[in-house]
This record gives structure tokens, C-alpha cells and sequence, in this order.
């Protein structure tokens, strides 16, 4: 079912799903979407070596590189923690970052994660930055919304945790406001009833090319599906197995059918994205040493980055100890093996009901070239990807 503006008798509102030659749209024509799980933070894995680096010219040319190979999607997260809180020296803002990444970049998708009920962001601030953005991209710039599942990253921002529910209530109601102003062919009043902030002829231009900006969220519990359902064209999802990839393909398809069933509930079409950490090597046994290198150059227990409070449902499938785990890179999933058992896994994610694939690697300057070069023509072989 379409959505409508807040404003009584305001227009209909349109995604960019309903335009033929969005960069979605384009996007969608591929079986399985590929995308890069960028590391805009300084993360300290292992003792193994790595090229990877938190910086921004170390980021944009593995975008540009992914770019180059067809992938569709660019994607980092941002975290808000205190002094001590990252294991690396710095970490940039996911939002800044890929929308300036939207300069250098021609055809992938950029996604840009904000957590939107921090500050709090007023809903005019959003959709103008969104208008900004989706003008310099040209359609290819997208919002993944975050509503805050840390209890420090509240507190820093002056207050306590807001609940849940709450949040996915809070969050709804300011992209009811977002999309309208982005699709509203009239000044906008209205006043918050979830939040305090009110808008009084509030008008945005340029109008975003294709509607609005693609809006993604990750989620797993019941509020978050719900919200998903009804706002976000494209879906990160977690394995409720862990990070095993047997456990993963167990799993997934009841979850799968879950947010499908809730999505066609609204009327509308989503897609479904897992992130696959992927070690891959010539032969079984290297990819297997190389994962093991890396899980045993981990830091000891006392040196490991902080953990903190989070009430996130979506990440409890990798503590339960009912399921088979894996070395729980980071990744939603582990991938390991040869170019062939790598097309194997990524086929049988496929069947089971994943759209695409936001890919982490241990060193992206080397990996995503082998993955390029090694794995790519037998995903253009299986039929998962079109030239």
C-alpha cells in the first residue's frame, strides 16, 4: 500500500522501487547483490598483517575498486563509544564519509549509517541532508537508520537508553515526517507526538530524483521487523544460528519468511542483505590456516576492546551455545574455503532467500582483489550475477 504524506491531503509518496531506472532498480536486476562492509574504524583483529586502515583514502579506493568490479553497494557502520571504547586509533563518520564518497563514485550505491535519534536530529536536518546528498549522487545515496541499541551511546548524548519499542515508535513516526517532506509538493506543519520537535511550513528542495533515498535498517527483533517492513527498501538481517554457515542456512529461512510475510503485509517490496566475513584461499586447507592464523592472533582476554550494555536482538544467535558457531569474525557469517566452496556457500545463501551480500575481508586491498579475480567469474558462472 502506497504511503502518504502527513499532510491531510497531501500527495502520495513514491520509492525509488517505482522508478524503472533508479539505481535500486538496477541494483535489483542482479540475483544476488554484492556490496563491501567497510571499516571506517581503527579495528584490531589480529596479529596477522593488514593493509586495512580506518582513513578515508584507504576506504575510497577499495569503494572505487568494488566499484570497478560491479559491485552495487558501499556500506559502513558508525559507532558512538568513549575514550577507550574503540580498539584502533580513530574512526570516521559513516555519514560524512560515504556521501563524500558520492564525488568520486559513478554507478555504487553509497549508504550512509545515522543513528537519527540522537541529538536529537530534527526531521527537517535529515531530509535536507538526504536532498543534499541524493543531488550529489545523483539517486545512488542511501540512509541506513540506527536508533541506538548501546546504553553509553545514549549517555553521551546527555540522557539514559530510550526503550526498545520506543525507539522503533520514535523512529517511524520521524520518517513519516522525513518521507514527507521529501515527496511534499507544499510547505509541512506538523508537530511531534512521539518526539518534541514540531515544523511549521517546513519545505525541502531539491526534491530527491527518485522519491526519496533508499532507506535500509539492520534488525531481528519483532519492533524492528515491523519498522523494516513498513520504511526500508533493503533489509541487513543476522543469522538467529550464529556465525556458522551450517547453522546460518538452518536458520534463515523461517527469518527470512518472517520479514517477507511482514513486508508483503504493507504492500511493499524489500530485500534481504546478510554480511559474510569470507576467507578465501587456492585450496580448502589455506583458507582454513589463514582463518585459524587470524583467530590465533587475536588479543588476549585483557587487552580485547571493551564490550558494552546493548539490549540488540539481532546478534544473540552468535552467544548460544545450541548452535554451531564459527570463529565469529565480525562478520554476520563466516565464509571460508577455496573460490569453490566460497560460490558454494554464497549459492546456497542464495537459495534459502538472501538478495545480496555485504562482504568483510582481513585485508580488502588484497581480498576483494582475489575475490574479483577468483570468485566473481564462478558467481557469473552459477548465474548469480549478469554482466
Amino acid at each position: 500500500m502506497a504511503a502518504q504524506s502527513v499532510r491531510e491531503g497531501g500527495p502520495t509518496l513514491k520509492g525509488p522501487f517505482e522508478f524503472e531506472d533508479s539505481p535500486l532498480s538496477r541494483a535489483d536486476r542482479q540475483p544476488l547483490l554484492l556490496g563491501v562492509f567497510l571499516n571506517l574504524q581503527g579495528i584490531h583483529k589480529s596479529s596477522v598483517p593488514t593493509t586495512n586502515t580506518w582513513t578515508f583514502d584507504y576506504n575510497v579506493e577499495i569503494v572505487k575498486q568494488a566499484e570497478a568490479l560491479g559491485f552495487e553497494l558501499a556500506f559502513s557502520r558508525t559507532q558512538w563509544l568513549p575514550k577507550g571504547g574503540y580498539d584502533g586509533e580513530a574512526s570516521l563518520d559513516a555519514f560524512i564519509a560515504l556521501g563524500a564518497m558520492a564525488a568520486v563514485t559513478s554507478n555504487i550505491m553509497l549508504i550512509s549509517t545515522m543513528h537519527v535519534l540522537y541529538g536529537p536530529l530534527h526531521p527537517l536536518h535529515i531530509a535536507k541532508y538526504g536532498a543534499t546528498l541524493d543531488h550529489i549522487a545523483k539517486g545512488r545515496w542511501s540512509i541506513n537508520i540506527v536508533t541506538g541499541h548501546r546504553k553509553v551511546g545514549h549517555e553521551m548524548f546527555g540522557w539514559q537508553r530510550l526503550e526498545h519499542d520506543k525507539r522503533y515508535e520514535m523512529a517511524g513516526e520521524l520518517f513519516d515526517v522525513v518521507n514527507s517532506l521529501w515527496g511534499e509538493t507544499e510547505n509541512l506543519s506538523y508537530e511531534g507526538k512521539a518526539s518534541a520537535w514540531k515544523l511549521h511550513n517546513a519545505w525541502i528542495t531539491p526534491k530527491p530524483l527518485y522519491g526519496r533515498p533508499v532507506l535500509v535498517n539492520a534488525t531481528g527483533s519483532p519492533a524492528g521487523i515491523e519498522f523494516a517492513a513498513k520504511y526500508s527498501d533493503l533489509i541487513f538481517i543476522t543469522s538467529p544460528g550464529g556465525s556458522h554457515i551450517d547453522s546460518a542456512l538452518e536458520t534463515l529461512p523461517e527469518h527470512i519468511k518472517t520479514i517477507r510475510a511482514a513486508a508483503a503485509a504493507h504492500g511493499r517490496k524489500i530485500k534481504t542483505l546478510i554480511n559474510p566475513y569470507v576467507v578465501a584461499r587456492d585450496t580448502p586447507e589455506e583458507a582454513e590456516a589463514a582463518a585459524k592464523a587470524i583467530a590465533d592472533g587475536r588479543p588476549k582476554a585483557e587487552n580485547a576492546p571493551k564490550k558494552y550494555d546493548s539490549d540488540a536482538h539481532a546478534w544473540r544467535g552468535h552467544s548460544d551455545p545450541a548452535h554451531k558457531q564459527s570463529y565469529n569474525f565480525g562478520g554476520n557469517i563466516d565464509i571460508i574455503g577455496s573460490p569453490e566452496q566460497v560460490r558454494d556457500q554464497l549459492v546456497a545463501l542464495h537459495k534459502v532467500g538472501i538478495d545480496g551480500v555485504q562482504l568483510g575481508f582481513y585485508d580488502f586491498a588484497s581480498d576483494l582483489e582475489y575475490f574479483g579475480r577468483k570468485i566473481l567469474p564462478l558467481l557469473k558462472e552459477a548465474g548469480l550475477r549478469l554482466d
